[in-house]
């Protein structure tokens, strides 16, 4: 049994992004095999400094407003805390909590592994570049979740054995969804988007595609599902085009409920304009969505063009529109495309990644 210690500077349930959801299910299913698992976070406000979930053990560590001497504070607590517990790895899933992990292989000679989860990685301003050079070229593993994501942090950083791992999501939840939608009414068709409503997720381009689904086929609504900045601007776009009736914003909600959206849907769509990975797309295929979704990032790493769902250019809401319709259209294509993703959904189980996880960390100890 190891004893292992997450470091992410965000984390469920205050927040719910793609790599809070992952950092979570990571520290979930390393404590289900038997590990001892301690996930060190920052403090937020009406939330404990210490407990435990899930068989692991969460410590907050509080954030000093201060510019840089917040930050160094936050970091000495962090070290003091890794120091304390004497893990056997350090495994860091975010860019801002990455020094500490150096700190601990410095000082306290343990092993530290980076898992690359967000564009903080590849898409670094100036100060987090500088940081993540430091990490990523002295961490005993580096780990990405795509190949886009591994040629990206090779063009930057200059470290080619990087190692290949994609999140996981929890089948289970999202296992017979498929067969709940077809008994519902299927002469209403519904799309379906999950995520942060912020630029980079080109939710306007999806919104302006819904002009001609709508008027091709009238009966059929999209889902916007999550919230973020932009939110108040795609309420005021969807006005400006007269869509309220067929685009609701369902706001924020939690993991446990997007089965349950994803359930009423026909059709998933992410018209993201960058992305490394887009773990609510292998959700959408393990609950049977047929996905239509833009060729960036990782996105074509996990889906392939008229077997599982469609890629299209991003910021083209003609394209769009016209791949969702092409869907929505023929039953047959719609079944296979089902069928095709809820078998390729197989292979992202947590169980699975996980397990392959549990194996890089032993080749630190065999190394």
């Amino acid at each position: 049994m190891m004893k292992i210690i997450l470091l992410v500077d965000l984390f469920p349930p205050k927040w719910l992004a793609g790599t809070e959801i992952a950092s979570y299910n990571i520290a979930k299913y390393l404590a289900k095999t038997g590990h001892e698992v301690h996930v060190i976070t920052s403090l937020d406000k009406g939330f404990p400094k210490k407990e435990t979930i899930d068989r692991f053990c969460i410590h907050r560590t509080p954030i000093k407003k201060i510019r840089f001497i917040g930050i160094i504070f936050y970091w000495f607590h962090i070290f003091l805390e890794i120091k304390r517990i004497n893990p056997n790895i350090v495994h860091v899933q975010s860019i801002s909590t990455a020094l500490p992990g150096i700190f601990s292989m410095i000082f306290l000679k343990k092993p530290y592994v980076i898992w690359g989860q967000g564009s903080d990685v590849y898409i670094p301003d100036k100060f987090t570049k500088f940081i993540s050079k430091i990490v990523l070229k002295n961490a005993s593993i580096v780990i990405a979740l795509s190949e886009d994501m591994k040629r990206k942090m090779n063009t930057i950083y200059k470290r080619e054995d990087i190692v290949i791992l994609p999140n996981g999501i929890e089948l289970d939840k999202f296992k017979g969804l498929s067969s709940r939608k077809q008994n519902n009414d299927k002469t209403k068709k519904t799309i379906i988007f999950v995520g942060t409503l912020r630029p980079v997720k080109g939710i306007e381009y999806l919104i302006k595609a819904m002009n001609s689904i709508h008027e091709q086929l009238p009966n059929t609504d999209l889902l916007i599902v999550g919230d973020g900045p932009d939110r108040e601007k795609m309420e005021t776009l969807v006005q400006e085009l007269n869509l309220q009736d067929c685009i609701h914003f369902v706001g924020k909600v939690s993991n446990e409920e997007i089965p349950e959206y994803m359930a009423q849907a026909d059709l998933f769509a992410l018209p993201s304009l960058s992305e490394g990975f887009g773990i609510v797309n292998i959700e959408a295929m393990a609950a049977g969505l047929p996905i239509v979704t833009t060729n960036v990032g990782g996105l074509p790493e996990i889906v392939i063009n008229g077997e599982n769902g469609f890629l299209v250019e991003p910021k083209n809401p003609e394209a769009l529109a016209e791949t969702i319709l092409l869907i929505l259209s023929d039953n047959d294509l719609k079944a296979r495309i089902s069928m095709n993703n809820q078998m390729k959904a197989e292979q992202y189980s947590w169980d699975i990644v996980v397990k392959n996880l549990i194996s890089i960390y032993e080749s630190l100890s065999t190394s």
